[in-house]
């Protein structure tokens, strides 16, 4: 069974992104819980597959479900829709939009093929993880967490630095100025 690894980017920091390795027999509705998983997001939102060209235009439509609107092309539905079937080409790419009230966008992008699965992985499996994951329900910048836990962890408060940012071991405020005033 061909296995195929896509890169998974988000749309709004191309240094943030996934890779996931998935079998040509799972299908879409895999690779949507998978993306969702690797990006720590929720499954609770309505989601679509662009097919894709070089330049990222959405194509065809693979749904999670039909709405009662007309359709150019009928889509495919992604849980009836293996991988395997709408990837043409060796770099495939697809547009991911996930909540549309959000209006998540991922740019998936097929950048190997294996013939062969690893018998000891269980599929989809994500095999890198590149940046700090968007937080989902806030309007806060990508990664504040864990700066706080990194300023944390490493006891950096603000009275630990002179105006220049430079601090001494055990110094404080009151010490540095007491340096300044000697000179």
């Amino acid at each position: 069974m061909a296995v195929f690894r896509f890169r998974v980017y988000w749309e709004e920091d191309d240094s943030v992104y996934r890779d996931l390795l998935i079998r040509s027999d799972q299908t879409f509705a895999d690779l949507h819980k998978a993306i969702l998983t690797a990006f720590e997001f929720d499954q609770l939102h309505d989601a679509v597959f662009y097919r894709s060209n070089d330049n990222w235009q959405r194509g065809r439509e693979i749904v999670l479900k039909k709405e009662d609107r007309p359709y150019t092309v009928e889509p495919l539905l992604m849980n009836e829709t293996p991988i395997g079937a709408a990837v043409h080409n060796t770099n495939q790419k697809f547009v991911y939009v996930y909540d549309f009230q959000k209006n998540w966008t991922f740019l998936v992008e097929l950048i190997q093929v294996m013939n062969e699965e690893n018998k000891k992985l269980s599929y989809p499996y994500c095999t890198r993880k590149e940046g700090l994951a968007p937080s989902q329900y806030t309007n806060k910048l990508p990664g504040n967490d864990k700066l706080l836990e990194i300023e944390e962890k490493y006891d950096l408060g603000a009275d630990d630095f002179s105006p220049d940012g430079f601090g001494e071991e055990g110094g404080t405020r009151e010490d540095l100025a007491d340096d300044e005033e000697t000179f």
